[in-house]
């Protein structure tokens, strides 16, 4: 009953200032477990003039995919991903989840400023007003990204190709004996976190350009490629 969940659970149903009705964020949401945390952190970075992407691991039980479902379906602007992982920690899937909610969120109709990603084990300390002062104050037009030029001792991720294995019950990445080919375009590879704060700009950059699309398929067989793409390409002239 969506009227007795946006009640009982004290969604905010209207946006609490002027500044915060201006400036929509987009979030991404990767999860596979724990129901009742999702729906805290969704309860506490809810605004309606946000828009919010969802992607459930396929690996997800059925009830638990149901039930996401039929909390979505209350609202307009939450929404899952159209296309869905078999997410495997530290594999190429992590990175393709995050595309796919990036391409549905590029096709919808809400004009979003930044995207911010998160997992379904993240929990905000800051209000919505706080992070869109935060990102204002020093990041305007600009990404969250940080990273270093990859050091040495992470040299052997992009340096040997990484396989997937998923079963059900387990799942996992490992190193195979092949050489990979050096980046595409000679790109600097750096490394940094997995997460962000993007702007809507660099995402469509992200999802059209040839680079892009190239180091993306480069990345396909290595190791956590969501720690070394966005910063990479952040880093990019121009």
């Amino acid at each position: 009953n969506c009227s007795m969940v946006l009640k009982t659970l004290h969604f905010i149903t209207r946006p609490l200032s002027g500044e915060e009705g201006n400036f929509s964020l987009a979030y991404i949401i990767t999860i596979h477990k724990e129901l009742e945390m999702f729906v805290k952190l969704l309860r506490a970075i809810y605004m309606p003039q946000n828009i919010y992407c969802i992607h459930i691991d396929e690996k997800s039980p059925k009830d638990y995919r149901a039930a996401v479902q039929n909390i979505v379906n209350c609202f307009e602007n939450i929404f899952i991903s159209s296309k869905r992982e078999n997410v495997v920690y530290a594999g190429f899937s992590r990175l393709q989840a995050d595309i796919n909610c990036m391409r549905d969120l590029i096709h919808s109709k809400t004009q979003w400023n930044y995207v911010i990603n998160l997992c379904g084990q993240d929990y905000p300390i800051k209000t919505n007003k706080d992070i869109i002062q935060y990102i204002k104050s020093k990041w305007n037009g600009k990404n969250m990204t940080p990273g270093v030029v990859q050091p040495l001792h992470m040299k052997h991720r992009t340096q040997v190709s990484y396989r997937e294995y998923v079963r059900s019950g387990m799942s996992y990445v490992y190193p195979t004996k092949n050489i990979k080919a050096k980046p595409p375009y000679n790109l600097t590879i750096y490394f940094g976190s997995a997460y962000y704060i993007l702007t809507k700009e660099f995402v469509e950059f992200t999802l059209t350009d040839a680079r892009a699309k190239d180091l993306l398929e480069w990345s396909r067989d290595t190791y956590s490629p969501d720690e070394h793409y966005w910063v990479t390409l952040n880093r990019l002239n121009g």
